[in-house]
């Protein structure tokens, strides 16, 4: 356990792993797991309590787990029963309500927003300035693009909250909006400035304000190389577990595992 920074606040029942190093100016309230290798930066809060806390004088803060290999950069809030995986990152100013679970490497873009009870698989890469609503489902190698915001209430104000959900590895471009309960399927596409009120089908693209299907994922040509361009994940492979080598040699490989 290493501490640089200054003005450090710690609370009761940590377990902080090794080499695990805080900012200056950050709290870290009671009941909150940090594992090895793990650097939270300057001004940061982690496990920041629940409303609760300012109105029930028997509140006990509920755990928060923060996986190994993780950096949180400045000023980042991290709400009490957060959980992470491994090898998970943050920009600035990223504010990450309760009950909210992440898989491994998963990368939340400074200013995102995470409103609490949300649902992450692995790989998922948020860019900066995304809100996510509550009751959200986001699968697995899901990118998420500046000024997206996903809604969960369909006649605002009223309790009917339900989140969207998506499925892996499709891609959200930027100033979408995800209307509340609406299920996109996988490897899709959301093109930029749509509005989502439907349900989307596995390999679609969908554009417009209100969006409608315009096209099989699957017909759209490379800029960068020969054919098609989807799935992306035969062309695409920085950060990504098949990086060295190739999305068929490690489908097989998992398979084999």
């Amino acid at each position: 356990m290493k501490f640089n920074g200054k003005n450090i606040s710690l609370g009761k029942n940590l377990k902080l792993g090794k080499n695990v190093r805080i900012g200056d100016n950050t709290v870290i309230y009671e009941n909150v797991e940090i594992a090895d290798n793990t650097t939270i930066c300057n001004d940061c809060i982690i496990g920041e309590p629940t409303s609760d806390y300012y109105t029930n004088k028997k509140y006990k803060n509920p755990k928060t787990i923060i996986g190994a290999n993780s950096v949180i950069r400045s000023h980042s809030i991290i709400y009490s029963s957060v959980e992470t995986g491994t090898n998970f990152s943050t920009g600035h100013r990223v504010t990450i309500r309760e009950k909210s679970k992440f898989g491994d490497y998963c990368m939340i873009g400074t200013m995102s927003d995470i409103q609490g009870y949300v649902k992450f698989g692995n790989y998922c890469r948020l860019h900066s300035s995304v809100h996510i609503c509550q009751y959200s489902k986001i699968g697995n190698f899901v990118f998420i693009y500046p000024f997206v915001v996903f809604t969960n209430d369909p006649h605002p104000p009223s309790t009917i909250w339900k989140g969207p959900e998506i499925g892996d590895f499709t891609q959200i471009a930027v100033s979408s909006v995800i209307n509340s309960g609406v299920k996109i399927g996988s490897n899709c596409l959301v093109a930029a400035n749509s509005f989502i009120k439907s349900d989307m089908p596995d390999f679609s693209v969908f554009g417009g304000s209100p969006a409608e299907n315009i096209s099989d994922i699957r017909k759209i040509k490379s800029k960068q190389a020969s054919g098609m361009h989807y799935p992306w994940m035969k062309n695409f492979s920085k950060g990504m577990p098949w990086e060295k080598i190739g999305f068929e040699n490690w489908l097989k490989k998992k398979g084999n595992d």
